[in-house]
């Protein structure tokens, strides 16, 4: 967002209007704007219809809490809402002051005065009507009343401070708070930090609505127990991130092991401490008290038990149990769990996976729910019918992500291959062998079974069925033969969809064209300065250039813990 522009404000003129010199509560007091002199001010842009303002204000009304009790500190609420009923409505979880809804005048002008983009929005101005920080949002989120005066000064000070925790980091540094020393059990007792220090211990960042948290608890519930078992020196704290209690107590109380408490200060200040940026994380303190690894949750989703205790030899003895696996690597050993020896036709007869050995195999890992998995389906099943029709040791195994057996089957139908029935176990297995961190995914795997890419979306968005089998062999004879094409091809032209520069023949990665909307590869006609690509059938008039909507670019959630942008699905 646009900074605000350097000078002072004289917040009693940018808060008043003609006729008006009040702000309101939300029972309806009025509150003079004169009453502000000598006190630091938020200005908080928000509204009930934004599901970010609605995340955050509840965090704001914390730390207001804490510092409006040093008599210094105000907050005024501008509405952005779109009537008098919405805004009461979300005006009364509000302890501050707000512009009356009915000025919108004065609304629109603080909205403009601070170049406000998007909301929440929340601007600090200090005593002297001075712009502290346009980054109130951030900093709320990131330090809480702990930020209090909110000025560069102080954020530098905490950077400091965290700087010197994590060089002198110990298990009570980063479990302990002023005015708390122990973690709880899920019965409710109190247990001294003091008592774990020694241990080597799991810090679980966990959300009770991820999906992902949901599908690793029982393996963290398995690997914790069986050490347990064993008589290790081992021990979990559950760092909550849920804003619900009855969600967390619910999660809690499956859990046997530790946690901070509910909404405890120590949990966001230790999510940033930490830099997480995924969940599950599971950070692992050593004995000593200092991070050994900032993330095994993967690790010990893949190798259990094998994994502990997490030291650098174990992460190389991992290393080498991967790299053999992936050497021995069949078809049967990523297909086959136990009994589950088989996958699925259309009618839903079992194929048996010892009937495709030998075969080129794609796995689509895909979803119903997924715009971006949808937008792929047209061109995988014109690739796959292709494929078929000049070489039948072929085939594509679909692995859903769908929420229900009604969504499966759906989908399903739509397509002409084969599939994992719904709710198999071994979409986990899969998952983890082929590090699927997003939807819709493509893996090729060759007659011997082993992996050949895990990248075959983009190569069939980019060739079809051309691309196929997938191999580097295979990719160079393509880039041959488009650099054959190339010769014959104009160094510059001008296109009418282009008139302001000349577009370049430029050899590129992957791009969407400019002109069909289309992925293209290898060569664009290119504009550097406005970032401009036409495919070469575009630039030279072989090919129809079309607008339209691209449904893989679609910014959607259509399931709890994934957020879809940017051509893929990915765990939130």
């Amino acid at each position: 967002m646009a900074a605000v522009e350097e000078g002072s404000h004289d917040v009693n003129s940018i808060l008043s209007s003609s006729g008006r010199d009040f702000l309101i509560r939300n029972n309806g007091d009025k509150v003079e704007i004169q009453g502000l002199k000598g006190k630091k001010v938020g200005l908080y842009f928000s509204g009930s219809w934004c599901g970010p303002c609605r995340g955050f204000t509840p965090d704001l009304v914390e730390v207001y809490n804490e510092c409006a009790s040093k008599g210094d500190f105000e907050i005024i609420f501008i509405s952005r809402d779109k009537d008098d009923e919405a805004f009461n409505a979300y005006f009364s979880k509000m302890p501050w002051l707000a512009i009356p809804f009915s000025d919108s005048e004065t609304r629109d002008s603080l909205r403009n005065l601070f170049k406000v983009r998007g909301i929440p929005y929340f601007v600090i101005i200090d005593e002297n009507g001075k712009v502290v920080t346009e980054n109130g949002t951030m900093i709320v989120r990131e330090y809480g009343a702990d930020a209090y005066p909110f000025t560069l000064e102080k954020i530098s000070e905490l950077k400091e401070e965290e700087e010197k925790a994590r060089q002198n980091q110990s298990l009570t540094s980063v479990l302990t708070s002023r005015s708390r020393d122990f973690v709880v059990s899920n019965d409710g007792k109190k247990i001294p930090v003091s008592e774990l220090e020694g241990k080597i211990v799991g810090l679980y960042f966990f959300l009770s609505a991820s999906g992902s948290c949901v599908d690793f608890q029982p393996q963290l519930v398995e690997f914790y127990e069986k050490l347990k078992a064993q008589g290790e020196s081992f021990e979990v704290v559950a760092i909550p991130l849920d804003k619900d209690e009855d969600s967390f107590k619910q999660a809690f109380g499956t859990m046997p092991w530790l946690s901070l408490p509910f909404k405890d200060k120590s949990c966001q200040k230790l999510a940033r401490y930490f830099e997480l940026s995924t969940l599950p994380t599971l950070v692992i303190i050593g004995s000593d008290g200092k991070t050994l690894h900032r993330n095994v949750a993967e690790t010990v989703e893949q190798h259990g038990v094998l994994a502990y205790p997490f030291s650098p030899e174990k992460f190389k003895e991992i290393e080498e149990i991967e790299k053999a696996n992936m050497e021995a690597q069949t078809l049967e050993t990523i297909l086959v769990k136990g009994e589950l020896d088989f996958v699925i036709g259309k009618d839903g007869t079992k194929i048996l996976v010892s009937d495709l050995v030998g075969k080129h195999i794609l796995i689509y890992f895909s979803a119903h729910w997924c715009p971006p998995c949808r937008a792929f389906l047209p061109k995988l099943i014109e690739t796959y019918q292709n494929i078929k029709a000049k070489d039948d040791a072929f085939e594509l195994i679909f692995v859903s992500s769908d929420r229900d057996q009604a969504a499966f089957d759906s989908y399903f139908a739509e397509m002409p291959w084969l599939a994992l029935p719904f709710g198999d176990e071994r979409r986990n297995s899969l998952s983890r062998i082929f590090k699927v961190s997003g939807i819709p995914t493509l893996v090729a795997i060759g007659p011997s079974g082993k992996t050949i890419t895990t990248d075959a979306r983009d190569l069939v968005m980019a060739h079809g069925a051309d691309a196929y089998p997938f191999t580097e062999e295979r990719l160079k004879e393509i880039e041959k033969k488009y650099d054959e094409m190339a010769k014959a091809w104009p160094e510059k032209l001008k296109h009418p969809l282009h008139e302001e520069h000349e577009l370049v023949l430029t050899r590129r990665g992957a791009y969407i064209c400019d002109g069909c909307s289309e992925e293209g590869v290898i060569w664009s006609f290119f504009c550097e300065k406005c970032n401009f690509d036409l495919h070469p059938k575009c630039a030279l008039g072989e090919g129809n250039e079309k607008e339209g909507k691209d449904d893989s670019k679609e910014v959607e959630s259509h399931k709890e813990g994934w957020v879809c942008e940017g051509g893929a699905c990915r765990k939130a």
